[in-house]
This record gives C-alpha cells, structure tokens and sequence, in this order.
C-alpha cells in the first residue's frame, strides 16, 4: 500500500473502522458528526460485504478510515479497493492521542472507530491506501520473510556461541560462527575429547567431503584449541548434542536465505523499473526489491522527490520553539526499511562509483561526520533515483552529448 494525499470533493458521510483480529467495529458519521451507523462486524468476507452493502446505501459518497493497513486489515482492505471505495489510513498512535481529546476517559471499540471516522471527517492531511502491483507486492512478502530469516540466523549464532562457550571456550574463541566452515564442523566434533580423537587429517578429510573451504586451517585451528582444553567440563555431552541443533539450524537458516534471494532476484527482475534501479550503483537486487517493497516503484503516488524523501526519513523536519530557530530532526514517522536501504546503498557506492566518493567527501571536508555525509548521500541518490524512474533512463554520471545537425 502506498499514501497518496486525500484530494477532491468532500465526502458526504465518513466510515471508521477499529481493525481487530477476529471482529471490527465500524462507525459511520455525516458532515455534522451524528453517527448513521454502528456494528461490530466479524472479520469475514460475508459480514463485511454486508457491511460495505449497508454503507453504501446510506450514501455511495464514502471515505473509509482505519487504524491498520496491514494484518487483519487486508481482507477489509482488499474488499473496499475492489469495490472502489477510497480508504484513508491513521496509525494507532494518532488514534490513541485524538482519543483523550473527545469527552469521556472509557475506551471502547465503538469510541475508537467513531475518533477514526471524526478524524477522517476534520482532516484533510491523511493518506490514502493504493494497492501496490503484483510483483512489489510479492517483494513485500520475500524481503521482510528474508529479514526475519537473517534476525533469526543471528539470534540462533548467539546461541550457539553461548552453548559452546559453557563447554569449550577455546573452540569458540577460535571459531568466526558467521561462516558455513566452523558451523559446519560443530555440526560433526563438539568437545575438546573428541578432535582430539579424530586429529586434524581426519577432520580435514570429514570437511572437504562436506565442500568447507580452507578445510586444512579450520582443522588445524580446531585440534589447537582441543590440545589447549584437556578438562570435560560437567554436562559437556547434553550440551555437544545441543550444540549439533543449533549449528544444524544456522544451517538450516542459511538454506532458507539462499532460496530467498534467489526467488527475490528472480521477481525483481520481472519489475519494469528493474533494470532501471540497478543501473544505480550501489542499488543490486535485494536493495532493489527493498526499495520496490516499501514503495512500489511509482512515484506518482509520491507526488514530488521532497515527499519521497520524507517518507524514507532522509528530510529533515524544522522543531522551533519560542526564540528556538533553525532546529532541523529526522520526522518521527518514516519507513525505516527505505531509510535503510538508502543508507546501504550509499555505503556500498562509496566504493563504486566516483561521483559519490566525491559528494561525500565534500561533504566531510564542510565539517560534516561520516553518518551525516552518509545520510546527505542517500538523500541526494534518492532524488536522482527518482528522476531515473521517473524519465525511465538508467544512471550516467553526465547527460549524454547532442550532435548538431
């Protein structure tokens, strides 16, 4: 979904809806406030389709307002798009804060939807939902199941490093566990007893028939660390067998992130603004897909680069007060997955492309620090990104030279 400004004629009545799990509950207001409607409906397509029905019927001229626009929404959601109805989004935080505006200290469902279908009513500054296409979708779905793949992979690591640690601390100091090779070998030799046992040709041997690169030094490094530690320490052989699970899943993890990487490069390359953003160094596929998911590649639905930039956090919003002037913060509200993937990408381009070494340098030699020339960086990529999709041309450090006739 994307924002886009509520623009056109007033509306002639107004339907909040609180988004619940299993039911919600709707209110709809007219111009003077008085509510025409009130029910708690289930979060199933027949009740809703009634509920839209019955809506409908008091007036065809509807703006639709939630608290969600994603979870228990989508079946909501999905249905007024296809019905065509416009649906204006507020987070629940803005919810919560008009709250204690309105007369009363008791929170019901019915209260909240008749804040968000009053605040839809007096407002004029809020976003609409636009469905995204098929494909940004899509990248939506793989890149955030990849990021919580990743957190997952790093959470279970500390596990592991935590589990061997208790039984074998010179392994584990021995050990970079973000690698395939050393979780690997803990996958097959997990005490101090037992590498010594099967001494560094044998573990060499064990490693190359698993493909680990630089079998012969991860041996090595693994028999030193087991000649260090002659001690079994108590519980060592519960814990080896737990250290064998963790390792296999890390394993298991880094299987699922390559399929996922795979499958997100494959359907970034089905996007019509592919080849596009790729021609953006520093920007390959999977902060591509990154920057599709969060904003679907249209930039229609932005209006401007300056609006795009505040989306992803990257213009600074003015905090003045009283004799207080000048005072510039990052706004509360941003997509952090767009910051992020800006912020990433200018890295990278430090490294790649000269005409951003070259900004980000001026920009430390004005005094700036590395993370504010960085952020000065993406926010000057992304409005030459924006200018890419928009003509629809890739990246060239110079405009191109016009022959004369």
């Amino acid at each position: 979904m994307y924002d886009e400004l509520v623009e056109g004629n007033v509306p002639e009545i107004w339907a909040g809806v609180d988004i619940g799990k299993t039911h919600h509950h709707c209110v709809v207001i007219n111009a003077d406030g008085k509510r025409l409607l009130s029910r708690r409906v289930a979060n199933d397509e027949s009740e809703l389709l009634a509920l839209i029905g019955d809506v409908l019927e008091i007036s065809a001229d509807a703006l639709w307002a939630v608290d969600l626009n994603h979870g228990g929404a989508a079946l909501l959601i999905g249905l007024l798009v296809s019905h065509g109805q416009p649906v204006a989004y507020l987070t629940g935080l803005a919810v919560h804060r008009a709250s204690a505006t309105y007369r009363g200290e008791g929170k019901t469902d019915a209260k909240d939807a008749f804040v968000i279908a009053d605040q839809a009513r007096v407002r004029r500054d809020l976003g609409l939902l636009r469905p995204g296409d098929e494909i940004a979708v899509d990248l939506r779905t793989l890149t955030t199941r990849r990021l919580d793949a990743v957190f997952d992979r790093t959470r279970q690591i500390n596990r592991l490093r935590a589990q061997l640690l208790e039984i074998f601390p010179a392994l584990e100091r021995s050990l970079e566990l973000t690698n395939r090779g050393p979780v690997m070998l803990l996958t097959g030799f997990q005490t101090p007893a037992a590498i010594r046992r099967a001494g560094a040709s044998r573990i060499e041997t064990w490693l190359k028939n698993r493909k680990v690169r630089g079998a012969a030094a991860l041996a090595k490094a693994a028999v030193e660390a087991a000649q260090a530690q002659q001690t079994a320490l108590p519980g060592e052989k519960l814990a080896a067998a737990m250290v064998v699970r963790l390792a296999k899943g890390v394993m298991a993890l880094d299987e699922e992130i390559a399929e996922l990487d795979a499958l997100i490069e494959a359907k970034f390359r089905e996007h019509p603004h592919a080849e596009v953003i790729r021609s953006l160094p520093g920007m390959g596929a999977k902060l591509g897909a990154e920057f599709l998911a969060a904003t679907g590649g249209d930039m229609d639905a932005f209006g401007s680069p300056d609006r795009l930039a505040g989306f992803a956090g990257l213009a600074p919003r003015p905090r003045d007060s009283g004799r207080v002037s000048g005072n510039l913060r990052r706004p509360r509200r941003y997509h952090r997955g767009l910051l992020r993937t800006m912020y990433l990408s200018a890295m990278v381009s430090l490294q790649c492309c000269p005409v951003s070494k070259a900004f980000y340098d001026r920009k430390r030699s004005e005094g700036k620090g590395h993370k504010q020339a960085l952020l000065a960086l993406a926010r000057r990529r992304l409005n030459v990104l924006w200018a890419m999709i928009r003509d629809g041309e890739c990246f060239h450090t110079s405009p191109p030279v016009t022959l004369a006739a």
